[in-house]
């Protein structure tokens, strides 16, 4: 992509050791559904490496690819609580998440 051609909404994640698999198992249909929606044009799931997690904890890492701001903004006005939500009502208080907007420069 060049510069104006989109931008990348990344998603970090720190989660129990304990719950990692059950997790991932949840968040590759999840990612799935995520980049069926307008706007969406791919995404790359991750395991962060450096920094490495805190003892008993696992740090991923997940970016999607967006056509347009507009389009993540749709996402996040649309879509964003009820997805949001039905990660914490699976895995309630076991994971956390943070956010960031990467536009493209070249």
């Amino acid at each position: 992509m060049s510069a104006g051609a989109g931008v990348i909404y990344e998603v970090n994640l720190d989660l129990d050791t304990a719950i990692r698999e059950d997790y991932l198992a949840w968040l590759a249909p999840h990612v799935a559904e995520i980049c069926a929606l307008p706007g969406f044009t791919g995404a790359q799931m991750f395991e962060v490496a450096q920094p490495p997690a805190a003892p008993g904890r696992s740090s991923l890492c997940v970016q999607y690819r967006l056509s347009s701001q507009a389009d993540l903004d749709r996402y996040l006005s649309e879509h964003a609580p009820r997805m949001r939500a039905e990660g914490q009502a699976r895995f309630g208080g076991r994971f956390s998440a943070s956010r960031r907007v990467l536009a493209w420069l070249s």
